[in-house]
């Protein structure tokens, strides 16, 4: 089973390429102190509707710092899609190991008991250009496959989906996701709260097998 230091200090043993049906070559990798520029950049050209969706502290270079700083140090583990053409970051992918005690109360009332032995969070965003061009879908495999490597098996969303973002849901539920209940957030907002048991996936990456070429989407 890995653990989160020997990820920060071998990167490559998850770090896989993509090639997209567009002809688009991107890097699927863990986050490196090296990128904290580059992720500023990230941050800082989401849209208002993608800030809306992926709600992050800050969208500047002190919010990618702090990110990047944060690398094996707490109970996240963080990838980067990375564009092969021109270096940029277009995507982060965000797991935590760690549960809150709104995730496993809202989950208990669905019938559900979550448990940090077993369960991870999940929560993705993509570059606005990037969105819906099938590189998202190409990621989660290789999500899944490193979550099965630290030992967990059931997978909820980060802060559950909003539920008008018709484009995430449809993404979820082809990858596996199923609905648990709906909660409102502070905004009023409705958001929705989704799990999806890795039990019930195909695994179609070899964990020996890093920087393997995937097939496109």
């Amino acid at each position: 089973m890995l653990t989160l230091s020997e990820i920060a200090q071998h990167p490559e043993v998850l770090t896989y390429r993509l090639d997209t049906r567009d002809g688009t070559k991107t890097v699927f990798r863990p986050l490196v102190p090296a990128d904290a520029e580059g992720l500023a950049s990230f941050l800082a050209g989401l849209s208002p509707t993608s800030r809306r969706f992926s709600t992050f502290d800050g969208y500047g270079g002190e919010a990618a710092r702090e990110l990047c700083d944060a690398i094996a140090r707490y109970d996240k583990l963080r990838f980067v899609l990375e564009d092969v053409r021109s270096a940029r970051i277009v995507g982060l992918l965000e797991l935590s190991l760690a549960l809150t005690p709104g995730d496993i109360a809202r989950y208990r009332a669905a019938g559900v008991a979550l448990d940090e032995r077993t369960d991870c969070r999940f929560g993705p965003t993509l570059a606005d250009d990037h969105q819906g061009r099938g590189v998202g879908t190409l990621a989660f495999p290789l999500v899944v496959a490193a979550v099965r490597r630290l030992g967990r098996s059931r997978v909820i969303l980060w802060g559950g989906v909003l539920a008008d973002n018709a484009r995430a849901l449809r993404y979820y539920e082809k990858n596996g996701f199923r609905r648990f209940g709906s909660f409102v957030g502070a905004d009023g907002s409705r958001s929705l709260d989704m799990m999806a048991d890795l039990r019930e996936l195909p695994d179609p990456v070899p964990a020996s097998s890093p920087d393997r070429a995937m097939p496109s989407a």
